[in-house]
């Protein structure tokens, strides 16, 4: 990876060149380079593995420019970039593909300005994890298959199938995921602010699914961290025990349910649906399922909400923004009301032009400003970290639900007569995001509740939630006091959840293939 003080130079002198470049009213210059380093789990103990692939990396180096330009046409703004090249020539070429592009918008305002906040994060990141040697990804992904197959080995329920421990082998079963460790580093300046601001993060993540292949059951288990040493073989274990509790799954039948949703769950709702209406951007385009509720109740008085970026031992927390602002904690929702939202400069600033801005939150946004703080103006790329390569959107960094006063087995026993979901998959809202309307399925790590205790394993990709999110918002009866981060595939955000208990879950059955014949 490229040093941070070499992006740092590299900004510094781009900056220098734009302040005299030809009808360069204003500019800004963001530069990253990326690393992802990823180690592959694949045991099968019916045939033939490595157990560990050998590891993998990508890198991306680069810098972006964003410029106002003064023309005879008015000001226009544009956006250039160029990769693996921190070069003056880079610069020029950068600069001129933003002059090509560039074009009027009525809605700009100006490059971002200090808020007023001032920067909490220093020296947060991992040196080991920004110079892990690939001998310890390795090491890692070994960590996680022991954990995994001591606790297939130990099973006396497998040992029960198998009939003795040397046949356990045979049951089929498998251990799969990856361990990730990102590394992102960054430098930005503008002629706003032209003391130029740098950054490094570093995370660790695991996922991992296991499989007793002859009993068609599947366990999953999941690991976040900022640190190498937390990483254990936590989410081995819990994905191979998750497997062996699956097995004899049952079927249900159609109908109104009370749930209770795992982090895991919680956290796909929150990516898929909440997060999104919680954007001032979606605001702007009448596109949020929350339009005109801001200071208004949207949820259950159980719930608060809220995003920290600037939370030390975090996984998704940054020093600055890739606007060059500080990180911070933005409440969304104390109490059951819609408190907040997340922003960035941009949007901030055409928000509180629009005529119809009062219409579209429920507010004046002139009279809560500080719930549209830019804290989230990110430039995430698919695959993590931050590209130089793309404008600032906005995104979540931690996203936080505030545990509760039960525990698991207490909540069970608070629902009495339901369902425990553990894991969803493909949720989305299925009449656009502010209908608010929503299906997912449920494919594992599920059981069903009967007179309050867990009575059976729920059989995987049997049954949807097909629902409105505002009912599962509003129907909340409990929330877990345990909180812990969870991954969502692709997500930008990580998400610190406990687990939620909702009545009246509409859950729809799928038809068995097999009963079609």
């Amino acid at each position: 990876m490229i040093a941070t003080s070499e992006l740092a130079k590299a900004v510094e002198q781009a900056l220098d060149y734009l302040r005299s470049a030809e009808q360069v009213a204003e500019a800004e210059v963001f530069a990253s380079s990326n690393a992802s380093l990823i180690a592959r789990l694949n045991y099968t103990s019916h045939i033939p593995c490595n157990g560990v692939e050998e590891p993998k990396s990508t890198e991306s180096s680069g810098l972006g420019i964003q410029a106002a330009f003064k023309t005879g046409a008015g000001t226009k703004i544009g956006f250039g970039s160029e990769p693996s090249d921190l070069s003056l020539d880079g610069v020029i070429r950068a600069l001129e593909k933003a002059r090509r592009g560039a074009v009027s918008d009525p809605e700009f305002s100006s490059l971002p300005r200090p808020t007023g906040e001032r920067r909490r994060l220093r020296r947060y990141h991992d040196p080991k994890l920004m110079k892990i040697r690939d001998e310890e990804l390795v090491a890692a992904g070994w960590k996680l298959l022991r954990g995994g197959l001591n606790a297939f080995t130990a099973s006396p329920t497998l040992m029960e199938l198998a009939g003795d421990a040397a046949r356990i082998k045979d049951l089929g079963l498998i251990l799969g995921g990856d361990v990730t460790i990102l590394q992102e580093r960054i430098a930005i300046a503008s002629t706003a602010m032209p003391e130029v601001q740098t950054d490094e993060s570093t995370l660790i993540m695991a996922f991992i699914t296991a499989m007793v292949e002859a009993k068609a059951s599947k366990g999953t288990g999941c690991s976040t961290g900022t640190r190498l040493e937390s990483l254990t073989d936590e989410a081995g274990i819990e994905a191979a025990r998750n497997a062996i509790a699956s097995i004899g799954g049952e079927r249900i039948r159609s109908g109104e349910y009370s749930v209770i949703f795992g982090r895991q769950p919680v956290a796909d709702l929150l990516n898929n649906l909440i997060l999104p209406s919680v954007s001032l951007s979606a605001f702007y385009s009448d596109s949020s399922t929350f339009i005109g509720k801001l200071g208004k109740k949207v949820a259950s008085r159980l719930l608060t909400l809220y995003d920290h970026g600037a939370q030390r031992c975090l996984m998704g927390s940054k020093g600055i923004t890739c606007e060059g602002l500080p990180t911070g904690k933005t409440r969304l929702i104390q109490r059951g009301k819609l408190v907040g939202l997340l922003s960035n400069y941009y949007e901030r600033e055409r928000i509180v032009k629009d005529l119809k801005a009062e219409e579209k939150l429920g507010a004046d946004p002139h009279r809560h400003m500080k719930a549209i703080i830019p804290r989230n103006g990110f430039r995430f790329g698919a695959g993590g970290g931050r590209q130089f390569s793309i404008q600032p959107g906005i995104a979540a960094t931690n996203a936080i639900v505030e545990g509760g006063d039960q525990s698991l087995e207490e909540l069970v026993a608070t629902v009495k007569d339901g369902l425990l979901i553990g894991r969803i998959w493909y949720t989305y809202p299925i009449n656009g995001l502010r209908a608010a309307d929503f299906t997912c399925t449920v494919v594992g790590d599920s059981y069903i509740i009967k007179d309050g205790r867990i009575a059976a394993p729920l059989k995987p990709n049997t049954v949807r939630i097909s629902d409105n999110i505002h009912n599962i918002l509003s129907n909340i009866v409990g929330i877990g006091k345990d909180v812990k981060g969870t991954l969502v595939w692709a997500a930008d955000e990580v998400i610190y959840a406990p687990e939620i208990a909702v009545r009246g879950v509409k859950i729809d059955e799928i038809a068995s293939f097999m009963e079609q014949l």
